[in-house]
């Protein structure tokens, strides 16, 4: 899902604004981690509650960045959401919007022990890679997960974000990893969501306002290889 591209009359004013139009263009790899958001069954499985299709299409394109930040020094984050049973008392404002039904049969597939749960399989995820867990739409606000700790106990300056959905978790997640003082990049081609309309409107918000927007070309082209990295 990349039909994504940037307005003349937008690149304009981000070229005057910050010189630029990619605000990062030197990408340190030993600073670096990638985050890749809710990519699991549930997410991307045909017949499963928020399937959105075509998120498989960009598992390649996720995979070569893995590999890519692996090779120049970074680390590799797989968050994966979690149906909680507390999160009924304490995310209220979330479960108001469903019905019981549909609460009842996300909690079974989205659950630790759920089909829904698991990464999807053809990602390659390593047991070197870090694995977290969240509880809400950004991996990022408070008591969600434990991602900052893990980012900042590997030196991770910049955060490269993939997965889905562009417009949810994955927009949510970039945008408080910009405020928490993050230099954050959503991959246009490395994010999927369920129209095309919601994708673009999700990274050109970001390009805009909050951070970076790059392709997976792009980013590999820009990630700085560290010497200790090659085993120099």
């Amino acid at each position: 899902m990349d039909r994504y591209a940037v307005p003349s009359e937008l690149e304009v004013k981000l070229v005057a604004r910050r010189g630029r139009l990619h605000a990062y263009q030197a990408i340190p790899g030993d600073h670096t981690a990638l985050a890749v958001v809710d990519m699991q069954n549930f997410f991307m499985k045909r017949g499963e509650l928020m399937c959105a299709e075509g998120s498989d299409e960009i598992v390649p394109n996720v995979n070569r960045l893995a590999a890519a930040v692996r090779e120049a020094g970074g680390i590799v984050v797989w968050i994966q959401a979690e149906a909680q049973p507390q999160g009924l008392d304490t995310w209220h404002t979330f479960n108001d919007l469903f019905r019981p039904q549909v609460l009842k049969r996300r909690g079974e597939s989205l659950g630790r022990g759920g089909e829904g749960f698991k990464l999807w399989r053809e990602l390659d995820a390593r047991p070197g890679d870090r694995y977290v867990i969240k509880n809400r739409f950004s991996a990022f606000i408070q008591g969600a997960s434990d991602i900052e700790s893990v980012l900042r106990a590997a030196g991770s300056q910049y955060v490269l974000i993939t997965g889905v959905a562009t417009n949810v978790c994955c927009e949510s997640t970039g945008r408080d990893c910009m405020m928490r003082g993050f230099k954050t990049i959503m991959v246009s081609d490395g994010n999927a969501s369920f129209t095309r309309a919601e994708h673009d409107a999700a990274l050109l918000n970001f390009i805009t306002y909050f951070g970076d927007v790059q392709s997976t070309d792009e980013v590999i082209a820009h990630l700085q290889v560290v010497p200790a990295a090659l085993g120099a």
